[in-house]
């Protein structure tokens, strides 16, 4: 049998310039572009750096294992009679929309809680990040605190800092 020669139709392209599937399944003629070399390499170069980047971020642990953020730097100033201001560096490499660092806590040796900021959204771009929590009284006995972050999914936990309280 001798195949019948279909007339070329022009295929339609979507904004990228790429074919658009057409017509009922029945045959039909191809139009094939040569790739953009320039879509290749940009591609290539971005395979690269994301590769290059996710080895030289490398934690001591696996993200994927790690449960809570961990407390990286606190800066503490004083404030007034028994009053305290802090700037506090939390890192989350883990942070996604759905998990993320909400939350840290400053408190005394003994788990009483002086003040605590909570966190509305999630930090991914941003690691490690910094966040103050101004005002929080602290009676005069009190020389150190415990500075601990909070993960949405797994509550506190995670690498804290003691730091002395200025003047104390």
């Amino acid at each position: 049998m001798t195949p019948i020669p279909l007339p070329l139709i022009p295929i339609p392209k979507n904004k990228y310039g790429n074919n658009i599937a057409v017509g009922d399944g029945a045959a039909c003629s191809l139009e094939v572009r040569a790739p953009n070399i320039n879509r290749i390499l940009f591609g290539v170069v971005t395979l690269v750096l994301v590769a290059v980047s996710g080895t030289a971020s490398a934690q001591s642990r696996p993200v994927s294992d790690q449960r809570h953020p961990d407390v990286v730097a606190v800066k503490v100033t004083p404030r007034g009679v028994n009053r305290f201001d802090f700037d506090v560096t939390l890192s989350s490499p883990y942070d996604t929309l759905q998990r993320y660092a909400d939350a840290f806590r400053v408190m005394d040796a003994d788990g009483k809680v002086f003040g605590e900021r909570v966190l509305l959204h999630d930090h991914a771009g941003e690691q490690p990040f910094t966040r103050d929590l101004y005002g929080i009284t602290i009676p005069s006995p009190i020389e150190k605190v415990i500075v601990q972050g909070r993960d949405r999914k797994f509550g506190y936990g995670g690498k804290t800092r003691t730091v002395v309280l200025p003047g104390r």
